[in-house]
């Protein structure tokens, strides 16, 4: 068992009240063994600092030590890495001088016989002592306990390792436990340091996070919503409802909360005289998830964000619903780079775009003949996991010339025959544009960090609307699980967000083996009937088997898994078996209705037939 974080975010700001004295030097000299009436050679400012390492050195890439304890007004929660020797070494020869035997300019340190009334008179006002418990749940913040352990317990054991006396106690501490929140003090898991940093302010060498990833996205008055909001997972998230709810619309807003910029038309607010927010947190891979709330600036008509967010976003690959795509590279979007092209139409992702990427068709066939044979294995790769089950494996076959065409065009081995990668279907075309700007963006991605000099990301996002769009049912069966298998062919160590909506049963019912709840959700917008409000919610995945059952469950929420006019049918005919002697009339129409919308061996049949054979109809 472990500290939890509101237990020691509570201690914290208790600690404001206690002298750094205290907290620092007094707790490191007796941990240290500081003789009292005499003294021995005890280089106090390293042992300072080297307690200041141990407790206070919360952020590892940051040369700053938080400071929980009281200080002037001036002087910030981060102290510098010279603190020791520097602000609390003058504390400790000037403001507490008469606590120690000490030679000045030496190594010679001892606690005078008086140091405890000493302290006293520095640190305690009236009646009001220190307690342990704030102290102990600081320095034990990390520390792993027995599922059976108690605060009283942690008093104690704070108590034997800073031998803390009874005249201590008497005089300066008091054991009472009080000023906590009504929660649990421990939890399964050791409080992250990125966790713990997160809720408090930042050091002053503190930088971006980065290889992010969306964690939390809410909207305030804002497109067709008053509010909505999803906690994403950090690998799966399947976004579904109707048409017209707004999940283009969602997805669009997730992509301008990871890289700022709009692949089209950006999001307005209701125009209802509320003030319109967008709030998101990106983790990054240190964690940090610091909340950004933007507003809606209704002067100038635009959402203003300032240049330096706490995280930025990896690798983002963005499929959006009307043939564009979108790839954002941190690596080429900061800096002098900032404002180039991340959004491309389906053609110049054909085609190339002058500068900002060679095409498919041109790439393809560089790839292909590159001796190396790289990155044209990891397209090739993909191609053949993300392949169609009923044509076999998306091959690719040398490339060849067509008419009124100066370029070598790559083809797809069919069953039936060669086919230029331009005259493929639909489907085809859509997945094999997908599977090059994927591995297209993450070659990218890998040269231009070996320019660098920085490692590649360990974490990508890849964003898909519609993924269903153009494919089979066959395909869309298969295609999900397909895709996650896509961070094992790029590399083993990647992990790839995914943010993806769809409409098709067959998407949702494909994801059943792979779903996993602690690292996937899924979200349903619909429309709210009270204020005809569209709202977004988080459901619980649950396997429902057969496509029909996903048709009829509360994602789909259609009555019957068949046409409109059956759905119809069938329930008149409920409701007729349910009233007590039903007309003639209606019952003949009603089996009239059956008979031109349901097949022969409808499954609805026998309950039927006999109902209306009972009331005089001919079958």
């Amino acid at each position: 068992m472990y500290l939890s974080l509101n237990y020691i975010l509570a201690a914290i700001k208790k600690l404001n009240n206690v002298h750094p004295f205290i907290g620092i030097t007094f707790l490191s000299c007796k941990r240290n063994h500081l003789p009292v009436g005499k003294t021995m050679e005890y280089p106090m400012d390293q042992k300072n600092k080297e307690f200041m390492d141990e407790v206070q050195k919360i952020i590892p890439n940051s040369a700053w030590y938080y400071q929980p304890y009281k200080s002037n007004a001036f002087v910030k929660k981060w102290v510098k890495e010279d603190y020791a020797s520097s602000g609390l070494q003058s504390i400790n020869t000037r403001s507490f001088q008469r606590c120690f035997i000490h030679e000045s300019n030496s190594k010679i340190w001892g606690w005078d016989k008086n140091y405890i009334s000493e302290i006293s008179k520095k640190v305690i006002k009236g009646n009001k002592k220190i307690p342990l418990i704030d102290l102990a749940i600081w320095c034990f913040k990390f520390e792993e306990w027995d599922h059976a352990i108690t605060l009283e317990e942690i008093v104690q054991q704070f108590i034997s390792m800073y031998q803390i006396t009874k005249q201590e106690i008497e005089i300066l501490f008091t054991t009472t436990i009080s000023g906590y929140p009504n929660c649990l003090a421990f939890q399964e898991e050791v409080v992250k340091a990125a966790l713990l940093a997160n809720n408090l302010e930042e050091p002053p060498d503190a930088k971006p996070d980065e290889e992010g990833t969306l964690s939390f996205l809410a909207l305030d008055n804002v497109g067709p919503s008053d509010h909505m909001e999803m906690n994403l997972a950090s690998r799966l998230n399947i976004i579904t409802g109707d048409n017209g709810l707004g999940k283009t619309f969602l997805m669009d807003c997730s992509w301008w909360a990871l890289t700022g910029t709009w692949t089209s038309n950006e999001a307005r607010p209701k125009y209802n005289g509320k003030k319109s927010n967008i709030r998101f947190s990106i983790a990054g891979k240190m964690q940090h998830t610091k909340e950004v709330s933007i507003s809606y600036d209704i002067q100038n008509l635009t959402w203003k964000r300032n240049g330096r967010q706490p995280t930025i976003p990896g690798l983002i690959v963005y499929a959006c619903v009307d043939g564009s795509y979108a790839v954002w590279d941190p690596s080429k979007h900061y800096g002098v780079n900032k404002n180039r092209p991340s959004v491309f139409s389906g053609s110049q992702v054909w085609n190339g775009l002058d500068g900002s990427i060679e095409g498919l068709i041109r790439d393809w066939v560089k790839w292909q003949s590159s001796p190396t044979k790289y990155p044209f294995d990891i397209f090739t790769n993909v191609l053949s996991v993300l392949s169609p089950p009923d044509i076999g494996t998306l091959t690719s076959g040398d490339p060849i010339r067509i008419p009124e065409d100066t370029r070598e065009i790559p083809t797809i081995v069919h069953p039936y025959g060669i086919v230029p990668i331009t005259n493929t279907s639909a489907g085809i075309r859509r997945i094999v544009t997908l599977a090059y700007l994927i591995v297209w963006a993450w070659h990218e991605h890998k040269i231009s960090s070996q320019f660098r000099n920085v490692k590649p990301d360990s974490r990508i996002v890849i964003m898909i609307d519609e993924i269903e769009a153009h494919l089979h049912p066959k395909w869309q069966r298969t295609i999900l699980p397909a895709l996650m298998e896509v961070q094992k062919v790029l590399s083993e160590e990647l992990e790839i967000q995914f943010i993806l909506s769809t409409h098709s049963p067959l998407v949702l019912a494909s994801a059943e083996s792979a779903f996993r709840q602690e690292i996937d959700k899924l979200f349903h917008m619909k429309l709210s009937l009270p204020n005809q409000d569209a709202i977004l919610e988080e459901v619980d995945f649950i396997k429902y088997g057969q496509i029909n059952a996903w048709l009829t469950s509360p994602i789909f929420n259609l009555r019957q898994a068949r046409s409109q006019e059956a759905e119809v049918a069938i329930e008149e005919a409920k409701i007729l078996q349910m009233t007590d002697n039903p007309d003639y009339e209606a019952v003949f129409h009603t089996h009239e209705k059956l008979l031109n919308c349901l097949a022969e061996n409808d499954i609805f049949w026998p309950r039927w037939i006999y109902f209306a054979e009972q009331h005089g109809v001919e079958i």
